[in-house]
């Protein structure tokens, strides 16, 4: 590659990076792989493989990668050679019709390797994550409320906050009393005057806020506007989340020896949770940001980390002890994961995937006929019922249609007759696709974009690295690509 334009390709990642555009970081390396061919392929290479040659330049991008190549079709590789794909952690399939889409996928879900399938095909193009079980420690959501226990305080803090005076005569202490300590003492003091129960409806919400509002001795008190602000924190439903329920009432917390080192830590979260009636899960132990003075946000500190340290300390004793009793080394899996483990308990994840067949043959017909009558839904829909056509209509006439210009008008006919049996199979009779859908379909030909390609591949790639590294949330049903309208939606089938 050109020594000038190897420098342009590491400046603009390197602004990127500093940007913190990482998607389209991702995305820019995709166009870059799909203009790779015309930036770097010679003369010289007329007459050999293209997987040879874009191999070799590809492995020039990173030293540490061993790039290897097959000169197989992926159909064949599927259809005589399906232990191949066994020896792999994740296969991202791409440009597959649906018959080999359902082959590679059983073969991949025997094996137990994680899959993507991605199709670019025109100005759409799809994404979807197949796998038997996926599960999350570092879920890492956008929004997620603090682990403060303000309405459900231990006794360690409730003792520090009783040592605390809010109505404290110097102003100085007053206004640099932590926002925790408030909420504590005052959502106490309003349980001695409300049977024990804390403000849940509007009206008292309201009464909360107001009787927070009495304990300001002055209006530029940043402290209580806080308290004010976070006041919703004590409103929050005490106990675990209906999504943490849900998993450690999972009937994959009954472990054995071949028990996944997550599930084996969810069946000690269960005991820490349910058998001995802790309610909670193990506290987070770090505090926001807040007003207060440096001794008391210290010492606030130092209490949710020693709580958080002590709930650790239990759950690791249980898993050790899980461990040894299915018959593992107590000490296989690493504290620093039960640590993490422990840290994240309230955002756990467990991702389980439809085989592709199975939603092929039986999508969810209420949700199909949704998708189909939903102004907002009906293009995408409209794109997933025709990628699926399109691949019975090559089945049926061998070739795709559109591909021959002197046939277009034929292949219309054709393709909204293909269009109209699927639906019909599927149950939803009645339900027809727009003519120009059906026509734009026929018009791309089945070719593939570069522009579509790239953004393709950068969705893929960023589901890649979620499953890797087991971070984030994958994406749960097939990603849609709508190039005409420019949206992307995701349909649960």
């Amino acid at each position: 590659m050109d020594l000038k334009l190897k420098s342009v390709i590491l400046e603009i990642i390197s602004w990127v990076c500093s940007s913190g555009l990482a998607f389209y970081l991702l995305l820019f390396i995709f166009l870059c792989l799909y203009c790779l061919v015309i930036l770097v392929v010679d003369e010289s290479s007329v007459g050999q493989s293209k997987a040879k040659c874009v191999c070799a330049f590809l492995q020039e991008l990173n030293d540490a990668v061993k790039a290897k190549f097959i000169e197989e079709h992926p159909e064949a590789l599927i259809e005589t050679n399906p232990s191949f794909f066994s020896q792999f952690t994740l296969v991202v399939a791409t440009q597959l019709v649906e018959d080999s889409m359902i082959k590679l996928d059983k073969i991949c879900r025997e094996a137990n390797v994680k899959l993507i399938f991605a199709r670019s095909y025109g100005l759409t193009g799809f994404v979807r994550v197949s796998v038997k079980e996926h599960t999350v420690i570092e879920s890492k959501p956008d929004h997620f409320l603090d682990d403060l226990r303000l309405n459900n305080p231990w006794p360690e803090l409730k003792s520090f906050a009783e040592t605390i005076d809010l109505n404290v005569a110097d102003p100085v202490a007053h206004k640099h009393t932590p926002y925790v300590i408030i909420l504590v003492k005052m959502a106490e003091e309003w349980a001695k005057t409300h049977g024990g129960g804390l403000p849940s409806t509007r009206d008292e919400k309201k009464q909360f806020k107001e009787l927070l509002k009495t304990g300001m001795l002055a209006v530029e008190e940043e402290n209580y506007k806080e308290a004010i602000e976070a006041s919703f924190k004590v409103f929050a439903p005490r106990g675990t989340s209906s999504d943490l329920q849900q998993i450690i009432s999972d009937s994959c917390t009954e472990v054995d020896s071949n028990s996944s080192d997550f599930w084996v830590m969810v069946a000690a979260l269960k005991e820490f949770i349910v058998n001995k009636g802790v309610g909670e899960a193990p506290l987070e132990g770090s505090i926001p940001d807040m007003t207060s003075s440096t001794e008391l946000y210290v010492n606030l500190q130092k209490i949710y980390q020693a709580k958080a340290e002590a709930d650790f300390l239990v759950i690791e004793q249980r898993v050790r002890n899980i461990l040894k009793k299915i018959g593992r080394d107590p000490d296989s899996i690493p504290k620093t994961m039960i640590k993490s483990f422990c840290k994240n308990a309230r955002k756990l994840k467990v991702c389980r995937y439809r085989p592709i067949e199975d939603e092929f043959n039986n999508p969810s017909l209420p949700q199909l006929q949704k998708y189909l009558t939903d102004e907002d839904y009906s293009m995408a829909m409209g794109f997933y019922i025709l990628l699926r056509a399109v691949d019975r209509f090559a089945a049926n006439y061998n070739s795709f249609p559109g591909q021959f210009d002197g046939a277009m008008d034929e292949d219309i006919s054709r393709l909204k007759t293909t269009a109209v049996s699927l639906l019909s199979d599927l149950g939803c009779n009645g339900s027809p696709l727009t003519e120009d859908l059906i026509n734009e379909m026929c018009r791309f030909g089945a070719s593939e974009l570069h522009a579509v390609a790239a953004f393709i591949g950068g969705i893929a790639s960023q589901e890649v690295i979620k499953l890797i590294t087991r971070q984030f949330v994958p994406i749960s049903g097939t990603f849609i690509f709508n190039g005409i309208d420019h949206k992307s939606q995701l349909l649960a089938l």
